[in-house]
């Protein structure tokens, strides 16, 4: 009998791209998936730690996957993997705690892997710091999606206050340039119509090459060669969204209209004790410049409230450069104490009740932006891609349009995973949005 595996995953979408990664290198060795999570023989826990809750959730995953697959080999890998070793070792069931300078070696492993009774689990966590050369899966990763997402860049160097990510994955390095343009060949070749370039800080692509490189020159090369239908760029920090990337998105027919931004404060103030190299007055030119090339782009926005001294004057700051820009929807995350970042011990916490009651005002903010962003956009036609499942409520088909926009349509099962013109009807008042079939 096959023998079957499961992996549970938590955090970012570039530790989900990791995790197709392993996945589909175990279906092709011969393992099967077990949908239910229970009766493994292997699991895989896929860690996060860029918050105390993260890791809290992710030592109950670990628990939970112990308890419900008895006599599995338990592997936990991931950020909190690497940072905290010791702290997962201590829980019981653990086989081995692999860090992300050998996560993508765990296939390989598998041979020598094997269920232990009785003792210390294996650690092999090596120091992520002094990793120079990126580190890939053998084949281009698909996953269960649609859309596919390409990792090309791993690691960060920004070292900003709050996060634990530099420490959890090391330096910024990038895929070449060549392996880049052959693993979307292979993605199109495979079905694919739109990859999701993917990275932990995007933006530094190609500056560790000899000689250096940049993100404009990679997306330049993906545009004249056409590798795939459409690109969509995941976060670039605000200082890394050069004038050059932003006329090559408007005049290239490959990328998608969509910009995700991480601004987290838009309180000068703030931003500098977060050690963010950029200001409210910087993000606002930015904003509009995009909207002034790409009107029709969505433009989304990462935001970290209630980080220590923020005041309500602070709040009110960012709150209102929020506000006057043409921003599309965003991310609202309440600040979290992380052990081993210099915010941690910051003075003036701000009270959680605080917390709560400013993450609430600028979600509210965000949905009212989303909903007007879809209302402009009624009567327009836009290309979308077909997703292979169909809306489980409703049974309607459903796609995202080149600027970020999900919409629900009827049609045939024949253009499922397909770009196909649709018309934009209507929002209701939940947010949802309908379309149908623009035939040219």
């Amino acid at each position: 009998m096959m023998k079957k595996f499961t992996i549970m995953t938590l955090g970012c979408k570039v530790n989900q791209y990791e995790s197709d990664g392993l996945a589909q290198y175990l279906i092709t060795s011969g393992w099967r998936s077990t949908a239910d999570k229970t009766g493994a023989d292997l699991c895989i826990i896929n860690t996060c730690t860029v918050t105390q809750k993260a890791a809290m959730q992710s030592r109950q995953a670990i628990r939970k996957a112990v308890k419900t697959n008895p006599g599995a080999c338990i592997i936990v890998t991931g950020c909190y993997a690497q940072v905290e070793p010791s702290e997962l070792e201590k829980i019981s069931g653990v086989d081995y705690v692999i860090g992300h300078a050998d996560k993508h070696k765990i296939p390989f492993m598998l041979s020598k892997i094997a269920k232990r009774e009785n003792l210390h689990p294996i650690r092999i966590c090596h120091d992520v710091a002094i990793e120079k050369k990126f580190a890939h899966f053998p084949c281009p990763v698909s996953g269960q999606r649609t859309r596919a997402f390409l990792k090309i860049q791993d690691g960060c160097n920004n070292f900003c206050t709050y996060c634990i990510v530099p420490y959890a994955r090391g330096r910024s390095r990038s895929m070449p340039a060549a392996e880049v343009l052959n693993n979307i060949k292979k993605l199109q070749a495979a079905g694919f119509k739109e990859v999701v370039l993917t990275g932990i800080h995007l933006g530094y692509y190609g500056l560790d090459f000899a000689p250096r490189g940049s993100l404009a020159e990679m997306l330049k090369q993906i545009h004249e060669a056409r590798p795939i239908n459409r690109v969509r760029l995941s976060s670039i920090e605000p200082h890394e969204i050069t004038e050059e990337i932003i006329s090559l998105v408007a005049s290239s027919p490959v990328f998608c209209h969509h910009f995700h931004i991480p601004l987290q404060s838009g309180d000068d103030g703030i931003l500098k004790r977060m050690h963010r190299p950029y200001s409210g007055a910087f993000f606002k030119d930015l904003v509009l410049k995009i909207d002034g090339l790409l009107p029709d782009a969505a433009i989304g926005a990462d935001l970290l409230v209630g980080f220590p001294g923020e005041t309500d004057t602070a709040f009110e700051n960012t709150y209102n450069v929020i506000k006057k820009l043409p921003l599309t929807y965003l991310h609202v995350f309440p600040f979290s104490p992380r052990s081993g970042t210099p915010a941690a011990g910051y003075p003036d916490q701000v009270a959680h009740d605080v917390v709560k009651l400013r993450c609430r005002r600028m979600r509210d903010l965000g949905i009212a932006k989303k909903k007007l962003f879809y209302k402009n956009n009624i009567g327009k036609i836009s290309k979308v891609l077909i997703e292979g499942e169909r809306a489980r409520d409703t049974g309607l088909l459903k796609g995202t349009t080149h600027n970020y926009i999900p919409v629900l349509l009827k049609g045939a099962d024949y253009i499922k995973e397909r770009i196909v013109n649709v018309m934009i009807e209507s929002v209701s008042e939940q947010g949802r949005v309908s379309g149908r079939l623009f035939k040219t």
